[in-house]
């Protein structure tokens, strides 16, 4: 069965280092790759003999002689040229990963000057310390385009953008031609069908998950509740408290768009799906102790449903349906108007602890409230602003 996207050598790399994740259920994830369960297992047996190729007739051998100072230093000089960004820390573990005796990260670091890679002033930036991160994978993504980039042909890209919270791993990364919300529901719906579902996402309050105006309640919003993912949003005119997902920015910057112009999305978008594998599977990452974001990632245990599901309320629940024109909902002989992304849906009003004041949810998210008592509209209940980064 072929394998869709990017090369197939990153695609079974990519499936053999999640399928060896503590807990993953292999025949699940062959499916979510779209390959059969032995020609998994196939490509799994030969990354565990040693094979960390997996091309269709490898002759690399699994054993390597032991190498000179020159050789070495052209490997350092060759891990440079395939990857300018890279400094010497990680140049040292990408070696060192690939079972090569490598210098220390000093060494490495003169090589590259005496080769003239980087001038001698040069240093590793400083280690920004200990960060808050969730403590599993999945559950917390964080979500953002990135800003917009001019191609040669006049048209603009804009970088979708979805890492997780623990690992770092890269799960969405798309050249969009705009940030239109069914663009994102696109995406999102194959990142889920290939990843499974997070528990929430962690985003800005700028649209299409968020709307600036201050009305949270947005139909992306409304769809990931149905699939029970919550949104979370930052403070606002925070950009520190994305910190994660603002320091993949700058990666990607620097190791894709700082090294040449692109002309079309097709032809970004390549360039994003090959760096992706890299940045997954290759990259030592310093946040997580030189390791790679495959090390800690691992597809979550919730499966994309293959509808989106209705939303259930009690028999004694009080339930209206929103109009498709209107928003708005009637009760006790009145209209009250709620949020415009619930078009179509249905909410229950329910009671709450002072006499005569109500709430509108949806599912279990109180989502506006009115008063009976002096008319009072309906006032609009946001879900609560993240106020500690969690990044």
């Amino acid at each position: 069965m072929p394998w869709r996207e990017v090369s197939a050598m990153d695609q079974r790399r990519e499936f053999v280092l999640l399928a060896q994740q503590e807990g993953v259920n292999r025949r699940e994830l062959c499916r979510q790759f779209g390959i059969s369960p032995y020609i998994g297992y196939k490509w799994l047996a030969r990354w565990q003999t040693g094979d960390q190729e997996l091309a269709d007739r490898s002759r690399r051998p699994h054993a390597m002689p032991k190498r000179s100072d020159a050789a070495i230093e052209a490997q350092v000089l060759a891990v440079r040229d395939k990857h300018p960004a890279w400094g010497a820390r990680k140049i040292a573990h990408c070696l060192k990963r690939g079972g090569q005796t490598v210098p220390v990260p000093s060494t490495v670091h003169q090589i590259l000057c005496r080769n003239g890679r980087i001038k001698p002033s040069e240093h590793a930036p400083p280690n920004p310390g200990h960060r808050f991160e969730k403590e599993a994978p999945n559950l917390l993504w964080q979500m953002d385009f990135k800003g917009d980039i001019l191609l040669t042909s006049g048209r603009e890209c804009h970088p979708l953008t979805v890492v997780d919270d623990h690992s770092r791993y890269a799960l969405c990364l798309k050249a969009c031609a705009n940030e239109q919300r069914l663009t994102v529901q696109e995406h999102l719906t194959a990142t889920f069908r290939r990843y499974g579902l997070p528990e929430a996402f962690y985003t800005d309050n700028g649209s299409p998950w968020g709307d600036t105006s201050g009305v949270h309640w947005t139909g992306l919003k409304v769809w990931l509740l149905k699939l029970g993912v919550r949104v979370v949003h930052a403070r606002p005119r925070h950009p520190q408290a994305r910190g994660k997902n603002e320091r993949f920015h700058r990666t990607l910057k620097a190791e894709v768009f700082a090294m040449r112009r692109f002309r079309t999305l097709p032809e970004v978008q390549r360039a994003f799906d090959a760096w992706r594998m890299v940045y997954n599977l290759e990259r030592p990452h310093q946040g997580l102790g030189m390791n790679v974001p495959a090390d800690r990632f691992r597809p979550s245990s919730r499966a994309m449903p293959p509808r989106l599901p209705e939303v259930q309320y009690d028999s004694g629940d009080i339930v209206r349906k929103v109009s498709s024109t209107r928003s708005y909902i009637s009760f006790k002989g009145r209209m009250w108007k709620v949020p415009q992304a619930f078009f179509g849906e249905r909410l229950a009003i329910r009671p709450l602890d002072r006499d005569g004041h109500y709430g509108i949810f949806f599912a279990s998210w109180q989502v506006a409230t009115f008063d009976l008592t002096n008319g009072q509209p309906v006032s609009d209940v946001s879900e609560q602003v993240l106020a500690m980064s969690p990044g």
